[in-house]
């Protein structure tokens, strides 16, 4: 690594600490203090109020780090113009794109250490949060009093459980119901469990149906004991069914909940998956693709202004930054929205803030890259040795 890369490092990585921990701090105050009443009417002791709250970090990092990010990047540029570094380094023959090398590096970095985060290191923190606001417990051995309804399509079982216990996976009268041909088969039974890797019915009775469309069975065959040789599935789809039914449309537009592995297992129990359930998993499935670019388009974003030289254009470059950054936020959203909704195509809805944003700092970098290089040649006009006939005069 050369010295002006350490050099370049150093003088953003202190700051970005520093922006980092202090909006962190920042974000998670305000949603402390935004939730309190909310966390006193579930009777949740200190504890529990800061188990949920520390839970959230992986999920606000999404924001904050861009946001931190950003001003790290304006405070080290505009203190690089400040004291004519910046123009120094440009004197050196050392291009624009070249001295802010680190910047973009720093800023993949980041981008790939927020996905592993979200996506492998706390997957879960986000559901584990919800249980404790809602039952003062983070383990998932609790009961859902409502009704669970399961569509596998892979498989074309269609499950319909009474309750159902999300750590267990124990049910209570669950009703199975698959076609064969032409032939129509339902399970009813009193009690399910998950037992050593099969499903295990008791008090269960098989309704034939032949054919399908018959009302009344043609056979009904009672067992005590009913095992998985007919009925497929698993706890963790259960649960991943329960999880994406759950989510609503103003959830999934807010922020990304879902993992790329719980998406992908769900498009296998749904491979014909249309409308708007098709349009929020998908939305969230590129939107989880996507987002560890938002630090580089911030970078792209605020290299243009920051790096402005000139005392007079030094506040409004910053300024500048920060509102097209700001306005970059603002349509991400939107765009996430738009994609849920179903009106936007989930691909352009996940990556149009970040070919649009990205492209308009491209644009602007090129724009001062050129003006720079107009200014060196009209300063080296002006050192160039006297012709001559100046001399002779």
């Amino acid at each position: 690594m050369r010295l002006l890369d350490r050099y370049l490092l150093r003088e953003l990585l202190v700051p970005l600490f520093y922006c980092l921990v202090g909006f962190q701090i920042f974000w998670l105050a305000f949603d402390l203090f935004g939730n309190l009443q909310a966390y006193q009417d579930h009777n949740l002791d200190w504890r529990k109020i800061i188990e949920i709250t520390l839970l959230r970090v992986p999920n606000f990092l999404n924001t904050v780090l861009p946001i931190a990010l950003l001003l790290a990047l304006l405070y080290t540029l505009t203190n690089l113009v400040r004291h004519n570094e910046l123009t120094a380094m440009r004197s050196a023959g050392v291009s624009l794109a070249r001295i802010c090398a680190p910047l973009f590096v720093v800023a993949l970095l980041l981008g790939g250490a927020t996905f592993v985060t979200t996506e492998y290191a706390f997957p879960n923190a986000h559901e584990k949060s919800h249980r404790i606001y809602m039952t003062g417990s983070g383990a998932a051995d609790q009961w859902l009093e409502e009704p669970v309804d399961f569509r596998n399509d892979a498989t074309g079982q269609i499950w319909h459980i009474k309750r159902y216990n999300l750590a267990t996976g124990e049910m209570v009268e669950p009703s199975i119901e698959w076609t064969h041909g032409n032939i129509r088969n339902v399970l009813d039974a009193k009690r399910g469990a998950w037992v050593n890797g099969a499903w295990i019915f008791y008090g269960g009775e098989l309704h034939i149906y032949e054919p399908a469309t018959n009302a009344l069975p043609d056979r009904v065959l009672a067992n005590k004991v009913f095992t998985d040789r007919l009925v497929g599935g698993s706890p963790e789809e259960l649960q991943l069914e329960i999880k994406i039914a759950q989510m609503s449309q103003i959830e999934a537009a807010k922020s990304l909940t879902l993992s790329l592995a719980d998406i992908l297992e769900y498009r296998k129990l749904h491979p014909g998956l249309e409308g708007k359930k098709a349009a929020q998993v998908m939305t969230q499935f590129h939107g989880r693709i996507a987002q560890p670019f938002t630090c580089l388009v911030v970078v792209l974003v605020s290299l243009p202004f920051g790096a402005a030289s000139g005392r007079r254009n030094l506040f409004a470059g910053v300024a500048g930054s920060v509102g097209i950054c700001f306005i970059y936020f603002i349509v991400q959203r939107w765009c996430l929205a738009f994609g849920t909704g179903n009106l936007m195509h989930p691909i352009l809805a996940a990556w149009l803030p970040n070919f649009v944003f990205a492209a308009t700092g491209l644009i602007f970098l090129q724009m001062r890259e050129t003006q720079s290089l107009k200014l060196g040649r009209w300063l080296r006009s002006f050192a160039k040795p006297a012709s001559p006939k100046a001399k002779a005069s």
